[in-house]
């Protein structure tokens, strides 16, 4: 039996990563306030969270939005990327110059890539379950001159995207390795939701149409 999902994404790659491996969900994407959801969990918290708790806690908060706001029979899936580098969290840069200065600490290091990943299952025949899952990969980045800085900046991809580069874009020549699941870097980790599925006793071939 063909089980639905719903994406609660706006994110390109998440959507193709899915399509690559033969599923073609809903997309519906949330309203929630991102700094405000972060704020309020720091401020229970009293503290700052850790960059893959970040990243968990925006992925819960987009995929129980659209959970809520749907009578789908579905599951429904929320991810959010954000990368740690030097004890920072770093989400998409503000604007060109931030990410120009990101690059020009980044360069020739590495950071870690954590991508929360948040399911609900709201099928009919639902478990009830809400449950979520980070995975990590670390990124070892080129040493690019600051013309190769800028030239990557002015296309404007940057600053779409958590980390200010992609793996799977124009920001591909500009990572050396990775440690970790290359999927996870584009923004969903595909053997995770396999395991994750598990959970609530659906197998990944379920979600092929």
């Amino acid at each position: 039996m063909t089980v639905e999902l719903i994406l609660a994404s706006a994110s390109p790659a998440r959507l193709a990563t899915l399509r690559s491996a033969g599923v073609e969900p809903e997309v519906i994407v949330s309203d929630v306030d991102e700094p405000a959801a972060l704020a309020r969990a720091e401020a229970g918290l009293g503290e700052p969270l850790g960059t893959d708790d970040v990243a968990l806690l925006l992925a819960r908060a987009k995929c129980e939005a659209v959970a809520a706001g749907t009578d789908a029979d579905a599951l429904v899936l929320g991810c959010d990327s954000v990368l740690e580098f030097d004890g920072d969290t770093l989400g998409k840069p503000a604007d060109a110059a931030e990410a120009t200065a990101r690059w020009q600490r980044m360069r020739g290091r590495s950071g870690t890539l954590h991508t929360g990943h948040w399911l609900v299952d709201a099928r009919d025949t639902s478990t009830g379950a809400t449950f979520g899952v980070v995975a990590s990969t670390v990124v070892h980045f080129a040493d690019l001159t600051d013309a190769e800085i800028e030239s990557y900046v002015a296309t404007g991809e940057p600053l779409h995207v958590a980390g200010a580069f992609t793996i799977d874009g124009l920001g591909g020549p500009f990572v050396r390795r990775i440690e970790g699941d290359h999927h996870n870097v584009v923004g969903l980790s595909l053997p995770v939701l396999r395991d994750m599925l598990g959970e609530v006793g659906v197998t990944f071939d379920q979600l092929r149409d």
